[in-house]
């Protein structure tokens, strides 16, 4: 017995226990998360509520499969895929429903009869990775109407005629900086150069002062920082459905968290100094100020509010104007007409503006037809079906499904669009009867309803300036290695190769 005990009192022996122990432990819990998980995947393909609609099986199963899409950037092909194999509407997650109807748009996105609750952005894909500030994407129906409505003043059609002027300095110095490569012979990266003019026009609106970007020829540091947060961003958020934001609050890297929180802060000092000059300039802060009353926003949500701005009102417009150069230039007759319409109607680049470039029907119709080709949010933008469900293109859907538009799959989809995949803007100007039952409704690039882009009058003016003048000014050819431009990646913005375009002065 003495032998017996000192055995059993050995350490080693003790420690061999506790490490047999442990291993017992964790087999146990791997075959009860094992089993767990089998149970969730048997639930959501046979029990759950949305067990009737159609989707890959994994997907309908288990999230993972839209983790990887979404990790790939090929989210946006797959939606594709997935509806011209299963129809308008596919479920890409297990509590997950994208569409690509036009009437879907009006049920998610338009106004609900009274009574009836909104389809307010999805709590879960829009939860705060880190510090929580109050801004007009996810606040509530109440707070969303008292924030549009004091920044609405900053986007009316008046405020755009008060702000061409400095829309025109900047398109102006963008044509100045290309003429230099055309008087060199070297071809521009317009990738670049356009997301150097947007984010100028930008910061100039929103902070009463550029990024500086077309006077020094690069990016300012903040914008770099705005590029790695988009898509670190868009990385992290599909994990939030199996973690709490609390959980990746900490295993977020800190180098994420020290370059977003700088981003806060680089906005909100720029916000205090705008708000210092005490000046009358027709920006965005001028008429935020002026408008704002008791019911408006307070000095924390308009920081709040001029971050958003500031990537809302860059990247997308920057984008647009890519795919669009890089359209015309694939399509040598759409771009032979479209440079046509724009000397044929100016004589003297002066004449090149906002109002007046609006009249060209054909130039209009190559922007429409560019934003179908290559929407500058192309992915899913989520929002949460009320208390109570809702009908969505004809059929229920419970509470709290995640529900959203899924935009390039929309746009290139066959019902809703003939001959969907070429680039045609003879589609828009309705007398061509082979597009006489395209659901233009259907093409909804800034959203659609209450909660639409406040930003689309700025940024199809903005689209308007600077083509008809760089396509007044200059001849312009695509480079070679720019041929495949469009073969692009996406996290929730596009991943933009360099644009390479060649430009040779107009004579007149």
């Amino acid at each position: 017995m003495a032998l017996m005990s000192e055995t059993f009192d050995y350490p080693g022996f003790n420690a061999w226990m506790a490490w047999v122990g442990a291993i017992d432990q964790y087999l146990i819990d791997t075959q009860q998360a094992i089993g767990y998980s089998l149970f969730k995947f048997f639930y959501n393909i046979y029990l759950h509520p949305l067990r009737n609609y159609p989707g890959p099986f994994l997907a309908r199963g288990t999230h993972f499969a839209n983790f990887f899409w979404v990790y790939k950037g090929n989210l946006h092909t797959k939606v594709k895929q997935f509806n011209a194999q299963y129809g308008d509407v596919v479920r890409i997650a297990p509590d997950m429903l994208v569409y690509t109807s036009a009437q879907a748009w009006k049920d998610i996105c338009g106004h609900r009869k009274a009574g009836s609750g909104s389809f307010l952005k999805d709590g879960v894909w829009y939860s705060s990775v880190g510090k929580t500030q109050p801004s007009i994407l996810s606040a509530n129906d109440a707070d969303h109407s008292r924030g549009r409505r004091l920044l609405a003043h900053a986007f009316s059609e008046k405020a755009l005629r008060e702000q061409e002027g400095l829309l025109q300095s900047y398109v102006d110095l963008l044509v100045n900086r290309v003429r230099e490569y055309a008087v060199e012979g070297s071809p521009a990266d317009m990738t670049r150069w356009y997301n150097y003019t947007t984010f100028d026009i930008i910061g100039d609106l929103a902070f009463g002062e550029p990024f500086g970007c077309l006077e020094t020829r690069t990016y300012h540091p903040w914008v770099k920082v705005v590029f790695q947060a988009i898509k670190a961003m868009t990385l992290i958020r599909p994990f939030i459905t199996l973690f709490s934001a609390s959980v990746l609050n900490m295993v977020v890297p800190k180098k994420l968290e020290k370059a977003r929180d700088a981003s806060f802060e680089f906005s909100k000092e720029k916000v205090h100094r705008r708000l210092a000059l005490q000046t009358t300039r027709p920006d965005f802060m001028t008429y935020i100020l002026k408008h704002n009353d008791e019911k408006g926003m307070s000095i924390e949500e308009i920081e709040a509010n001029a971050n958003i701005l500031i990537v809302a009102g860059s990247e997308t417009t920057a984008s647009l104007l890519s795919g669009c150069t890089f359209f015309l230039l694939t399509h040598p007759k759409v771009y032979q007409k479209f440079v046509d319409e724009i000397r044929g109607a100016f004589q003297h680049e002066a004449d090149i503006t906002v109002q007046s470039v609006s009249k060209l029907p054909y130039v209009l119709a190559v922007l429409d037809e560019s934003l179908r080709m290559y929407p500058p949010t192309p992915n899913v933008l989520p929002r949460s079906v009320p208390q109570g469900g809702a009908i969505i293109d004809g059929k229920f859907v419970p509470e709290g499904t995640s529900v959203s538009m899924a935009y390039y799959a929309t746009f290139r989809s066959e019902s809703n669009f003939a001959k969907p995949d070429c680039f045609i803007p003879e589609r828009w100007l309705g007398n061509d009867p082979q597009f006489a039952t395209d659901k233009k409704e259907a093409l909804q690039p800034f959203s659609f309803g209450p909660r639409n882009c406040l930003g689309k009058n700025l940024a199809y003016a903005e689209m308007r300036l600077i083509m008809a003048k760089l396509a007044w000014n200059f001849d312009m050819t695509l480079q070679r290695d720019s041929y495949d431009w469009d073969q692009q990646i996406t996290y929730n913005v596009w991943e933009k190769k360099p644009l390479m375009v060649r430009f040779t002065p107009v004579k007149r």
